[in-house]
């Protein structure tokens, strides 16, 4: 199993132009990655930001994946309306992680909606998940917003349809918003399964381990 920080992320640099971090780049960088130790085909597994750029992947190189599992993903914004309101949200939000610093941003994103399952969460985890947080780079979260954010990368909804590969959708059963993008998703898939985790919200692969390592050996294995 391969667990690539990808760029501006954990331990993977951070390069200061944010178009170095456009999505497309780096799925390119995932496909430079994998040639090197010689990977044709595999799986591939994407959670939020991470599972636009393994979609991404997949529609780029389609060629490459045998199975795509995508955590609590969409395939970005379907209007360029929508597009630019969330770029200029992104961009805003960009300034704040550059003018405040990291451990500011963390307080902030950990009171957003999307993350409040989390909280029943027991706090030697919570504080872990926190601490993998604040190991980020500053600039890279920042300039992962204005270069691989939901409004600039492409939108894919109508690629859906030209997948060939198996694809699991996974959400939590509490992150309404994800349900209903993968429930629109799977109209569009040929070969698509969608998976709802109860008692879980966005990160489901931390609030339910157990069970979110179940289904996807469990699909991985047929």
């Amino acid at each position: 199993m391969l667990m690539p920080d990808i760029i501006g992320h954990g331990s993977t640099e951070s390069p200061s132009a944010p178009e170095r971090y456009q999505i497309e780049a780096a799925a390119k960088d995932i496909h430079h990655f994998l040639d090197q130790l010689g990977i044709k085909k595999f799986d591939l597994l994407g959670y939020s930001m991470g599972g636009r750029l393994a979609l991404t992947f997949a529609i780029l190189f389609p060629e490459r994946v045998r199975k795509l599992i995508l955590e609590s993903a969409s395939p970005g914004l379907l209007t360029d309306g929508e597009r630019k309101q969330r770029c200029m949200k992104d961009a805003e939000l960009a300034h704040f992680i550059k003018e405040k610093g990291i451990e500011t941003f963390v307080d902030y994103w950990e009171e957003i909606p999307l993350f409040s399952t989390m909280k029943r969460l027991p706090l030697s985890l919570r504080e872990k998940v926190r601490k993998q947080r604040l190991e980020n780079s500053p600039l890279g979260l920042a300039n992962s917003l204005l270069g691989m954010g939901t409004g600039t990368q492409p939108s894919w909804w109508s690629y859906l349809e030209k997948l060939e590969c198996d694809v699991l959708l996974l959400t939590g059963r509490e992150d309404q918003k994800f349900c209903r993008i993968a429930e629109e998703m799977l109209k569009s898939l040929k070969r698509g399964t969608w998976v709802t985790i109860e008692n879980t919200g966005h990160a489901i692969h931390v609030e339910d381990r157990e069970k979110f390592g179940t289904i996807v050996s469990d699909f991985l294995s047929k």
